[in-house]
């Protein structure tokens, strides 16, 4: 009895055994969940969007298990650093300031800016001075591109996308130089924007809209990070990438 209790317990080691290592083979992401079409909510309460696709798909490309788990913003980085799970994938902007205390990924996508104006309407983008019409925008990244490629356009600055989306549709200013994703789901996407469109490409300047939004990781796993880059360049390459993106946008969000 007793040698079969001590072979039972040793089988009973070598399964727990192997249930830890699984567990620490597998990837675990967080991301918020609350951020539409990126990552969200389903009806039961299981995560899905873009982000969830790219990073299931990322994960095969490297052949490892991965998971989501949803956190609140403001804990991203310091769940993180407490090996609370191995990567932030949440659309975190890729920025100086987040680089001084983890690494990223390449960039998966980058989000820029687009003009935007009544369906039909024509916008000389060639023009410094764009035609001379008035166009809006809010303070930051857009303001950068307005000032940097258009000095000589007439601008109104709105503290807030809703002012924007407002005067647009009153037609207090011609068209508005926006976030492209913001816009299209803020506003393009609704009743209010039915009759409003693109009218430019998406500009994606480095100097004024950044590098884009990779996957927020530890400094000292460069290894994983070199993987996840080489998989990222491995789905641009063989269309998958592309075909993920579709399903949620009619445009390319990756940039130049």
């Amino acid at each position: 009895m007793k040698k079969h209790t001590t072979l039972l317990a040793g089988a009973i080691m070598i399964l727990a055994g192997m249930a830890t290592a699984h567990a620490e083979d597998t990837i675990r992401f967080a991301t918020e969940g609350a951020y539409p079409p990126f990552n969200e909510r389903a009806a039961d309460g299981s995560l899905k969007g873009f982000e969830i696709d790219l990073g299931m798909a990322l994960c095969d490309k490297i052949k490892r298990a991965c998971e989501f788990q949803a956190q609140d913003w403001d804990g991203m980085i310091p769940g993180l650093l407490a090996n609370k799970y191995d990567g932030i994938f949440a659309s975190m902007a890729i920025t100086g300031e987040r680089k001084k205390k983890i690494d990223f990924t390449n960039k998966y996508y980058q989000t820029g800016g687009v003009f935007v104006a009544r369906k039909g309407a024509k916008l000389d983008t060639a023009d410094k001075a764009l035609g001379g019409k008035v166009i809006g925008t809010i303070p930051g990244v857009t303001q950068c591109y307005l000032e940097k490629a258009y000095p000589q356009a007439t601008v109104r600055v709105y503290e807030t996308a809703d002012s924007l989306y407002l005067d647009l549709e009153s037609g207090r200013v011609d068209a508005i130089l926006s976030d492209a994703i913001g816009v299209d789901f803020g506003l393009l996407k609704t009743e209010r924007g039915k009759d409003m469109e693109f009218v430019s490409e998406i500009y994606t300047d480095r100097e004024c809209f950044g590098e884009g939004v990779g996957i927020g990781m530890r400094k000292e796993d460069s290894e994983l990070r070199d993987q996840f880059n080489k998989a990222i360049a491995e789905l641009r390459a063989d269309g998958t990438y592309d075909t993920i993106m579709k399903k949620y946008f009619q445009y390319d969000i990756y940039g130049k």
